[in-house]
């Protein structure tokens, strides 16, 4: 049986699959982050909606990445998490595809 760490790893060799997957990186970072600051701080999500205003359900979804959070929602969440929020732009390593 095949593990889903092995079949990600078995799909990425499809540069297409590889591609789709490295667009979705800051919203796994972003996601992975929260999910990491609230288990760190021993709270459920429960009580993470409770300090922020933000039902519980909308925090599962912005966990699981079927949310499409505002910077004001996560500026709360991250509040609430005694933590503060950065969002930078960063260089993208490649060849460029010409300016914007």
């Amino acid at each position: 049986m095949t593990t889903l760490n092995e079949f990600i790893d078995e799909q990425l060799k499809d540069p297409v699959f590889k591609k789709k997957y490295d667009a979705m990186e800051p919203e796994f970072t972003v996601m992975q982050a929260m999910i990491d600051a609230r288990k760190e701080r021993g709270m459920t999500q429960k009580e993470l909606a409770e300090i922020t205003g933000i039902s519980q359900a909308d925090i599962s979804r912005l966990e699981r990445g079927t949310g499409n959070p505002s910077l004001k929602t996560l500026q709360r969440v991250a509040q609430a998490l005694k933590m503060s929020l950065k969002i930078e732009f960063v260089p993208v390593h490649g060849p460029r595809s010409g300016r914007v």
